[in-house]
């Protein structure tokens, strides 16, 4: 048989978030963001839950070429977006909007030849620091890319670093507000914490929002609020079962390093999940899972192929258990990616992305 562990994606769940971010932000068009080949849930796999999006959001030309391969006619923005001149040409080809945060983006325009101009977004370096053109500099930008022939439609937009946190967004607002003031285009300013948390203000949606992880079930502003808070559900899950139980004594240590030592005699389960399977390494003894759909933890050492976890919440799990590492459990238990991050000291983004390949993956659920 196969080694018992594998990931489902959740269309149901992919559709409903969807619909959740778009109840957030009235009258905004929304971006479905599928980079990182759909934060691991796999572009193909999740594209029937996410046609409803008004556009999809990613970063390189291949997963433009995927997501117009599936049939999709509609707006795909590259976010940022050509990396040389030549990519311009795929652009053309595939009708690809695509960002422009720098000079030489706007030299390669003013020289590339094209028989349909280009629909761009002009980025503003508000405050974050990543990319984008300074305050300074935006309205020239502008008013070169406005006197080219090769570019048809400026939509203005930004990015927000704390719209999760306490420092909060209104000062990029206000930049973004003085940078633009009366220039005309769409904006787009909102990511996933700043859709949910401000959606309902019209000057922080503008005309597209751009949600990323909210979409996948988790939320932008954990420990805050927690992915039921914004009644988000999980689009992944990942599940495994006992291979073995082993019986401890106190002062009986687990896996490599002993790094977990028996206070009292204890049953141990032995899952089939490693850090090659995507699992973090750096998880320790307390983080949370799901046995038979109770929650209990993790103890000792993740290690490549399996890790292990306390049976006394569950005296009568035994091999063929089912673990459920993240996600949907049995009995409509739920074990929300981001408490495995938070445990793990990280972020629920990189649990997604961090999927391997040798891990069996269904489709389940309907888009619809």
């Amino acid at each position: 048989m196969p080694r018992p562990i594998e990931a489902l994606i959740h269309l149901d769940a992919l559709a409903h978030n969807l619909r959740r971010v778009r109840a957030a932000a009235p009258d905004a068009k929304v971006w479905a963001v599928v980079k990182a080949d759909a934060y691991g849930h796999g572009i193909e796999r999740a594209y029937p839950a996410l046609q409803a999006a008004d556009g999809f959001a990613l970063l390189d030309l291949a997963e433009a070429e995927r997501v117009r391969a599936l049939g999709w006619r509609g707006p795909i923005l590259l976010l940022e977006g050509c990396f040389e001149s030549r990519d311009l040409e795929l652009c053309s080809r595939l009708n690809l909007w695509h960002v422009v945060h720098r000079e030489e983006q706007i030299d390669w325009l003013a020289t590339h030849k094209t028989t349909w101009p280009h629909r761009v977004f002009l980025k503003l370096n508000s405050g974050m620091n990543r990319l984008g053109f300074p305050p300074a500099a935006f309205r020239a930008a502008w008013m070169r890319l406005s006197g080219l022939t090769q570019v048809d439609e400026i939509s203005l937009m930004t990015h927000f670093s704390d719209a999760d946190g306490e420092r909060g967004i209104e000062h990029q607002l206000a930049v973004f507000r003085q940078a633009t003031e009366g220039l005309p285009g769409e904006r787009s300013l909102a990511n996933s914490a700043a859709t949910l948390r401000h959606g309902s203000r019209a000057d922080v949606r503008g005309d597209w929002v751009r949600p990323g992880i909210a979409v996948y079930g988790s939320s932008p502003d954990h420990p805050e609020h927690g992915a039921a808070d914004w009644s988000l559900q999980p689009a992944m899950t990942l599940r495994a079962r006992l291979i073995a139980v082993q019986q401890l004594q106190p002062g009986d240590t687990v896996g490599y390093g002993s790094t977990f030592r028996a206070e009292a005699p204890m049953r141990i389960g032995v899952v089939a999940c490693g850090y090659a399977d995507g699992y973090p390494r750096h998880a320790g003894t307390g983080t949370p899972v799901l046995v038979d759909g109770t929650r209990t933890r993790l103890v000792g050492r993740v290690s490549m192929d399996m890790l292990t976890v306390d049976l006394t919440p569950t005296p009568q799990a035994g091999v063929g258990s089912e673990v459920t590492l993240w996600g949907r459990g049995p009995q409509g238990a739920v074990l929300p990616i981001d408490d495995v991050a938070r445990a793990a000291g990280t972020v629920g983004y990189e649990l997604m992305c961090a999927l391997a390949r040798r891990v069996p993956t269904h489709v389940v659920g309907e888009a619809g």
